[in-house]
Parts: C-alpha cells; structure tokens; sequence
C-alpha cells in the first residue's frame, strides 16, 4: 500500500505517464495463509493472532465513556453531569441511547475465534499445543457468550460459522436454557486441554493466559446467574416467547446444586485461595500485585497512571490532572459493617463512622481527611478537591474511589502501577458457593465462608469466631448477609450492576442514594447528608436492549421487552 501511493506521487510530480511497477494487493496486508502457515513451525503468527482476540474482551476500569459501570448502581454515581452512564439511572435508556453496547465487540471475539479453530490445524506445531490453542479460542468464545447472555438473554448461536456478506444472517435468538447448555458444555469440554493454574503461572509470559480454573470459573458463575430469581423462573416479561429468551419459564431449586458442584470442583483444585495478611493492605494488594492466588482470570494490561488520573481526587496534579470521575454513595458506605461484623447503626453524618468499621472501607474510599500525595484529602466545600469551579467534576457525594490505585500515600507524583481488571476471582468462587450452599438450605456451611473471607478482610472474630454472624443465623437474614459481603468484596469489579438484576432488587433502590456535604469551620468539619438524583429504574431495564443497529440488520431478531 505504501510503495504504491510512493508510486503514483512520484508519477504525479515528475510529469510521468505511468510507474513500471504497481502492487495487485496491498503488500501490509496480512493474508490467512500468512497467520496460518504449514511452514511456521514455531506457530509464531497463529499464536498472536489468538492473543489478539484476547485484547477485545472488556476492560471494566472507567469503560463505560470514562465512568466505572457501578456509577450505575446504588453504590456510586457519575462525577460528572453529562456523563453517559446516567443514561441507566435517568430513565432514557433505549436501543439507541445504550452505553454499554457490547454486542459487536462479543461476536467479533466469537467470529474470530471460529476463524481461529478452523484453520489452526494447519500449522505445524505440536498437538497438545494445538489443542490448548483450541481450548482458550473456545473459552473466549464461550467468555463472550456469557458477557452477551447476561446482558440481553438469549442471543444467536452461530456455531462454528464464519459467515459472507453474501450469507443469510438473519439467524434468530436461541433460548435461554439453550445458550446456558452451550457456554457449560464449551466450559466442560475444554478444562481437560487447559493448564492447571499451578503450572500456567510458574511464569510470567504464562499469566493471563486462560487456565483449567478459569474455565471452571465461568461455568460457575454462568450457574450462579441461571439459578437466581431473575432467571429461574422469575422473569419479568409478559410475552412467552420473551420469557424464553430471558430465562428458564419454570423454577427449580435444583439449580443451585450445578452452582455447588462446580464450586466445590474449582476449589478442590488447590492452588487459587485468598491471599496471606488481612487487612486493608492485604485488600488492596489484590489489586495492585499482577500475580497473586485470588486473580483466576484477569484483563492483561501495561503498568500506567491511567486508574490514577481517571479517579483519584481531584485536586491533585500528578502529573496530570486527576478526575475523580467515580463519586461513591453514603449507602455504600453504610453497607460496611464494625470491624467486629456487626453492622454500622450509627449516623451518616458522624465523621468518626469511618473509625473502627470493616478494614476494605479505607482500601476501597477515599474520605475526607484521608491523606495521598502527602496531603489530606479536602472533600468539604470549597477545598482543594471539592473546589465549585465552574464546569469543573468534582465528587457528588464527599467520597471519591480508592480501589485499584496504587499506594502513593506519602509519594510527590504518580508513578506506572499494575492495573489488571479482574474478571474471576478466588474471593467470588466462596461468595457463590455461600450463595449457593445458603440456598440449598444448609446455611451453617455458608458461614463458614463467609468467615474466611471475612478474616482475610481483617473482621474480629470474636468469642465465637464467627466474624460477627450471629448464632443460628436463619437463611434469609444469611441471604441478606451475603449480598452485602458480595457488594462490599466484589465493589467496582462489575458485580453490583449485574448482581442487583439477578436478584430482582434493582427495584427496590429507587430514590434512595444519599451523599454527604461537608462544611468547614475554622478546624472543625460538619456534615449533612444529601438527596442525590433519583434512581430510576424501570422494570425492562432487567434486562438491556439489543441495539438497534443490530434489529435493524437482523430481521429475525428478537426485541427484548419494553424497547423498540
């Protein structure tokens, strides 16, 4: 391509009717043969192209225009006025106005993962390296399935297609029940080609590569999906036909023992755990360390500021502005329990109530007084990181996001941090099987999770040792418990948003979120706390549109309830 533009420019100024030599095709362009070639016999191409799929699955830090996807949850709100995350929360969320679009992005991972498995074969390489080339093409494949299947419900399955312009792709939805079978079938099918972890992390050029437990976490998580209320036999649409696309019609309690089991096989693997220490530190670390026991699967990404810059407060010249695009509510702060278990009753506006509670509060907020960059952190009005400047975005609610930013507590400057997005996590696999095992009515069992990711978090275990669980504890208060440890545990990992849908108490926030507004009086600092916008949250929005991009081109597609 560029010796041909060369060309014809050099024609073009020299007065010369035509060039000797012209190319028939782009001499950049990179053919199938050339990725997969039979005399390639270290598979080079071919082993980058399958990395290269990896880089479409989604990255969960600020994606969704610059806000982190819980700024739509009743745990934060976006910064800014016009961000277009609101557009969950204001009541305008439509086919075309749908931030979170993640359908092109899924299918390409699934039409270049087929591309992948069809042609493979064909390089010379080993057949055990073929076949874990195979297995992680599927995994992605069945990753990006689930990320589709979670959002609108059943979607078309293309098998192992590679579709032309010139073929019909008017290719209907699949039922939910169908696209479950699918994703759990692929996950099954590929554990056995897959590395253990133990063995795909004894080096560093592994990590990040999918593995035999991250198969078994997604399984486990499509599980934890398909048996809660939303989706066993708990929808919300009026349509039959919808209703099959948007979960199972009927309800059985059954399905919380695929949950148990895949568990109980991923853990018995014995390598991923929760790591030692307790604490905020040890909290924090999770995040900020790229190779730990409690990331199974995680987004691979180069050390950077970004994180940093996009949510820290937003007085600080690091050496870049900071944003602090990601304003947490007061409610999320009251979800954090004493640092004996118990939970916090005292008021919002008391600002001792960060003393004493759960040690993640101080991992994953920042609060006023808080010190970084070797200066308190100033949240009342008229401080360095709460200014009223005109146009200016500034925190909503006095709070701003600390998790996943490195420790520059008494640092000048930002310096390039480890920011690897984590999609599975050790600490999720015990919360569903709490999940699952409470469910299932053996409660006492589900405790005993809950108490170890409890003491990792640095809770008191108290006489009993139960971490502030109370004795006899009955199912339903336990349900309740555990929604709480998964909202405080899982925060900002792309959890809440999904997790308040399955359980059907997206509903139930409504115009509930509060912040605080801090006023400072010579040394002394007071605070009221505040209505914020309303939650809207119609019933439809348990489940996302298909964009209309996509029922536009697809006539046989299927529109999800309410959206046109």
């Amino acid at each position: 391509m560029k010796k041909t533009v060369i060309c014809v420019l050099a024609c073009a100024m020299l007065g010369i009717a035509s060039c000797n030599k012209f190319e028939h095709q782009p001499e950049e362009r990179i053919l199938l043969g050339d990725v997969f070639d039979p005399t390639d016999k270290e598979g080079v191409q071919a082993k980058a192209y399958l990395f290269g799929i990896y880089s479409f699955l989604p990255n969960g830090f600020n994606r969704i225009t610059g806000d982190m996807l819980d700024a739509a949850t009743d745990d934060a709100v976006p910064s800014s006025e016009t961000s277009d995350i609101r557009l969950f929360t204001n009541g305008q969320l439509t086919a075309v106005n749908y931030p979170d679009n993640n359908w092109q992005n899924s299918y390409t991972i699934i039409r270049r993962a087929n591309v992948f498995l069809q042609n493979i074969s064909v390089v010379p390489i080993p057949e055990n390296m073929i076949r874990r080339y195979k297995a992680e093409a599927r995994f992605l494949r069945a990753f990006a399935y689930f990320e589709l299947l979670k959002r609108y419900g059943g979607i078309p399955i293309v098998g192992d297609n590679i579709f032309e312009l010139s073929d019909d792709l008017n290719i209907p939805r699949s039922s939910y029940a169908e696209c479950v079978d699918l994703i759990a079938s692929e996950c099954e099918a590929i554990k056995g080609d897959l590395p253990a972890a133990s063995s795909a992390l004894l080096t560093t050029t592994e990590y990040g590569r999918v593995t035999n437990e991250a198969a078994l976490a997604l399984k486990l998580r499509l599980y934890l999906y398909a048996a809660s209320p939303l989706f066993n036999g708990g929808g919300v649409s009026v349509n039959p036909q919808i209703k099959l696309l948007n979960g199972y019609p009927d309800k059985d309690n059954g399905r919380w023992t695929r949950v148990l089991s895949t568990a109980e096989e991923l853990i018995a693997k014995g390598y991923h755990k929760l790591p030692a220490g307790t604490g905020s530190i040890a909290y924090a670390n999770i995040f900020t360390t790229k190779v730990n026991t409690d990331i199974i699967f995680a987004k691979q990404s180069a050390n950077s500021t970004s994180l940093e810059a996009n949510n820290a407060p937003v007085g600080y010249v690091a050496p870049a502005a900071s944003n602090g695009r990601t304003s947490p509510t007061q409610n999320f702060v009251n979800a954090f329990p004493m640092d004996t278990g118990l939970p916090y009753v005292g008021l919002s506006t008391d600002l001792s109530q960060y003393e004493n509670r759960d040690p993640r509060l101080k991992a994953i907020l920042f609060y006023n007084g808080v010190r970084w960059l070797s200066r308190p952190i100033e949240t009342f009005e008229g401080g360095l990181d709460k200014p009223n400047k005109p146009f200016l975005s500034q925190t909503k609610t006095a709070y701003y996001l600390r998790k996943f930013l490195g420790d520059f507590t008494n640092a000048t400057t930002y310096a390039n941090q480890s920011h690897n997005f984590p999609y599975f996590r050790y600490a999720e696999v015990l919360l569903s099987y709490a999940e699952a095992l409470n469910e299932v009515g053996r409660t006492e069992d589900a405790v005993k999770q809950i108490t170890l990711i409890r003491a990792r978090a640095g809770i008191k275990p108290g006489n009993n040792s139960r971490y502030g669980i109370s004795e006899g504890i009955a199912q339903t208060a336990m349900r309740d418990l555990i929604k709480n440890e998964r909202r405080i545990e899982l925060a900002f990992e792309e959890h809440r948003f999904w997790d308040i849908r399955r359980w059907k108490d997206a509903g139930d926030i409504k115009n509930s979120l509060k912040g605080l507004v801090l006023h400072k009086s010579g040394a002394s600092v007071t605070a009221i706390e505040q209505m914020l916008t309303p939650f809207h949250f119609e019933t439809k929005y348990y489940h996302m549109p298909i964009p209309y991009s996509e029922t536009s081109k697809n006539r046989a597609l299927i529109q999800n309830e309410g959206y046109y």
